[in-house]
């Protein structure tokens, strides 16, 4: 049963393409601080410009079994995302199954998303002056994290790791079925402990946490890869919309037709693509440099181990794929930019020279009439 534990509920908006976090910071009214993780061990994660922390205060979330007083806080990272975290309190008693029913209606509630987007809302019109390009992406990243800071009995992580109730409660499964071995397995593959009295089990929509310190580093570890996920698919998405308009946009101008002196009407339309490679170079290099690891400790461990699961790697390497072919389109560009205007030069060079032999023949013919 759990002794002292909350649930945290994730919703990670898109909402600008970058903030200026200082300038942020002096914007708002509320309690605010830049994040620092203060495990030990937490030196070998750099965190090169923390994200702005806002305390937003008590909020009302509506469930199904009654209005629940919340904790809310928000983080702002410097690469646009913006996450909005609700604190859900445990009552002290609650069984691994008893908790499922709750973390089930969490995972999926419109409640949740209904107030955190208003939240967040709300903070990017205060913001909006230390924003570059705000807008409000209409897709976002959820997450849950059980944290548990003590457990009544002598279980240990081992112990919990054997109770099938752990699966359900990560799943959601609130129907009672007893999942198979190989299910749970899978759930519980990407777990990671310190000591013999913490754990933590990393799941692709939800995690467990029980850290007997309190400390929220793991936590906030797993915010951090959820932010770096929705800016890649933030930007996986821009990048398939701004690939279609440009194939769009090149059928169009193919279509046209020119005279003998051609002027090629690809020459803005390769100074944009240039603009843009280097825009998205800019972007999600400061999305990926959100936090750096230079060091082998436990938290850099579950940093890894969780953008494995999230499957992070794998949206790096399609927005990496497209970049590399948004830079081809350029070069494609530039070479019928270039072309066309070595075709222009040689035409003018033909005609001067046909002019200057006109010139020669009409003098010579001048010289003989003459005589």
């Amino acid at each position: 049963m759990f002794e002292k534990a909350q649930i945290l509920c994730y919703r990670v908006f898109d909402v600008a393409e970058e903030i200026d976090l200082e300038r942020a910071r002096a914007l708002v009214t509320e309690e605010s601080r830049r994040l620092k993780l203060g495990r030990e061990g937490s030196q070998y994660l750099e965190l090169p410009n923390p994200p702005l922390a806002v305390d937003m205060g008590k909020r009302v979330l509506p469930l199904r079994a009654g209005a629940l007083s919340v904790d809310a806080e928000v983080r702002v990272y410097d690469h646009g995302a913006m996450s909005v975290q609700l604190k859900v309190p445990i009552p002290p008693g609650t069984t691994l199954t008893g908790l499922v029913p709750l973390a089930d209606e969490l995972y999926d509630t419109p409640a949740v998303e209904a107030l955190c987007a208003e939240i967040a809302k709300g903070l990017r019109s205060t913001m909006a002056p230390a924003m570059l390009d705000a807008h409000f992406w209409d897709q976002n990243e959820s997450y849950t994290v059980i944290f548990a800071e003590r457990l009544s009995g002598n279980s240990s992580p081992e112990d919990l790791l054997e109770h099938p109730e752990l699966t359900n409660l990560l799943l959601g499964e609130a129907h009672g079925a007893r999942l198979s071995r190989r299910e749970r397995e899978e759930v519980t593959q990407h777990r990671f402990s310190y000591t013999d009295q913490d754990l933590v089990v990393v799941d692709w929509n939800s995690a467990f946490v029980l850290e007997p310190s309190g400390s929220l580093d793991i936590p906030d570890i797993l915010e951090i890869c959820n932010a770096q996920l929705l800016e890649l698919r933030y930007y996986d998405d821009l990048l398939d919309e701004q690939l279609k308009r440009i194939y769009d946009e090149i059928q169009a101008k193919k279509a046209r037709r020119y005279g003998l002196f051609r002027r090629s009407p690809y020459k803005a339309l390769a100074r944009r693509v240039l603009a843009m490679v280097l825009e998205m170079s800019e972007f999600i290099e400061r999305v990926e440099n959100s936090l750096k690891v230079i060091g082998d400790f436990y938290l850099a461990k579950v940093y890894e181990g969780a953008l494995g699961r999230l499957r992070i790697n794998a949206w790096q390497e399609s927005v990496t794929r497209k970049q590399q072919l948004l830079g081809n389109v350029y070069q494609l560009l530039k070479d019928e930019v270039e072309h066309e205007r070595s075709f222009t030069l040689e035409v003018t060079i033909a005609i001067l020279i046909v002019g200057e032999l006109l010139l020669a023949v009409l003098s010579v013919l001048g010289q003989v009439g003459g005589h």
